[in-house]
């Protein structure tokens, strides 16, 4: 056990989730959080919504609170992970017995990497009490009009993958947190315009936390997709929209240490998926639906699809370590580049692959240990959003197949593998899977199945 995890939990016994406010700006709707580790820190978290995106009429604002304050329990992860206090107080709502059991299986399992690379050995009944000192739930459930897509937009294959099947459907709109070039350029290659766009800022209490991470305190991956969910839900609302279409694929559910149930991404798996939209038709609304279009679809099925819209191939990035840097670029040097590459030489040319990449990732010795992870001869997977071990020895075997079949010499990373396994004869029906764990409609379904040409 991590015994900084004991002492912080000794010295530091709870954490305080204040207060939140909603400000009415001249632009914008801004929204600022209110978090205390007392003896320790306070944190402000910041979200700005430019008042353009603002279309519903009828806004109801204690609904409207009531939404805020549910996006201030899952934005208080990034700052409670820091000691993971055993107790989390709430000081500004409500929440009944079976939301608390919610928000404990969102911050165990959604925290689930950040304990097994911490080296903290905890049960989900022990790691965290959530303690509400508000007797009743002011906010009840309402319904309301609401119509067309919200389609998030990461900048990556699958979301460009998601506008370009969608782009035809009426009242669509394009949701980007913290945007990007390569996010607004694939929404505008899509066919999206500036109005339909919508850029929300969300700022974290970054400097603080670097100054506690640089004095020891804790630090890891946290489950950003829930506050996605949130976040999109509460533009849906703003904006008047009735779905919000995300672009998780299934390959995200699959665990990333072997023997154990821990998932980097395990808010975009379809079990938070599916806890989410159950959470917010029981207390929030049924105007409103939460789901991902490629749900049916492995990572595969994904980049063969997006094999053909070349007219995004020079836009999109996948690199979070590139998206650190103003202008995101490809790192060349990490999992998810590597792995990108290995998706997409399955199906591209080597013009097409140097025109994306500017160089064979294949041929380059520094990712070894990456490609190991990779291929499923190690513990774990690398932990960044990645796909499954079967994807990815389907595509390895593939690409060999391609450089022996033109009398080319293998790359390292495929020479490695070829020395040690040969060249397998693999299954196409991961091209040809449809998978019924989704939450799409029959409308959206026709739509894939299509497109892979399913039967």
């Amino acid at each position: 056990m991590n015994e900084k995890f004991l002492e912080f939990r000794t010295n530091y016994p709870k954490f305080i989730y204040e207060k939140y406010e909603i400000n009415d700006k001249d632009l914008n709707l801004e929204i600022i959080y209110h978090y205390n580790i007392p003896s320790l820190e306070t944190f402000e978290n910041k979200i700005i919504i430019p008042k353009d995106v603002i279309q519903r009429k009828d806004i109801d604002y204690k609904f409207l609170e009531k939404i805020v304050f549910h996006l201030g329990i899952v934005e208080a992860i990034n700052y409670f992970k820091c000691t993971c206090s055993p107790n989390l107080i709430i000081n500004c709502g409500y929440l009944n017995k079976e939301q608390v059991s919610w928000y404990k299986k969102l911050y165990y399992n959604g925290l689930g990497e950040f304990l097994y690379r911490n080296n903290i050995d905890i049960g989900i009944n022990d790691f965290v009490n959530i303690l509400i000192y508000n007797n009743t739930d002011e906010y009840q459930k309402i319904n309301f009009e609401s119509n067309g897509n919200l389609i998030n937009v990461g900048g990556g294959k699958d979301s460009c993958v998601s506008l370009e099947l969608l782009k035809n459907e009426p009242n669509n709109a394009c949701f980007l947190m913290n945007a990007k070039k390569p996010m607004i350029e694939c929404a505008h290659i899509a066919g999206f315009l500036d109005n339909d766009i919508y850029c929300i800022e969300r700022i974290i209490d970054k400097d603080k936390l670097i100054h506690l991470n640089s004095l020891g305190y804790l630090n890891g991956h946290v489950p950003i997709s829930s506050v996605i969910a949130f976040l999109s839900y509460l533009i849906a609302y703003l904006s008047g929209k009735k779905n919000i279409i995300l672009s998780n694929e299934s390959s995200a559910n699959e665990s990333y240490v072997k023997g154990k149930n821990i998932n980097h991404q395990y808010s975009k798996s379809y079990e938070f998926e599916r806890d989410f939209y159950k959470f917010t038709t029981t207390y929030f609304s049924d105007s409103i639906k939460y789901f991902s279009f490629l749900r049916p679809l492995n990572e595969l099925q994904i980049t063969y699809i997006f094999s053909k819209l070349k007219k995004y191939h020079l836009a999109f990035k996948s690199c979070n370590l590139g998206s650190k840097n103003d202008t995101w670029n490809w790192c060349l040097n990490c999992s998810k580049c590597l792995f990108a590459y290995l998706l997409l030489n399955t199906f591209l040319t080597e013009v097409d692959m140097l025109n994306i990449f500017g160089e064979n990732l294949l041929d380059k010795k520094s990712l070894l240990d990456d490609f190991i992870g990779l291929i499923g001869d190690s513990i774990s997977k690398p932990f960044e959003c990645v796909g499954t071990y079967d994807e990815v020895n389907y595509c390895v075997n593939k690409s060999i197949e391609k450089y022996l079949n033109n009398n080319q010499n293998l790359p390292f990373l495929l020479k490695y593998y070829y020395d040690k396994y040969g060249v397998k004869t693999v299954d196409d029906s991961l091209l040809h899977n449809y998978n019924n764990e989704n939450n799409l409609d029959l409308e959206y379904s026709k739509l894939i199945k299509e497109e892979i040409k399913y039967e």
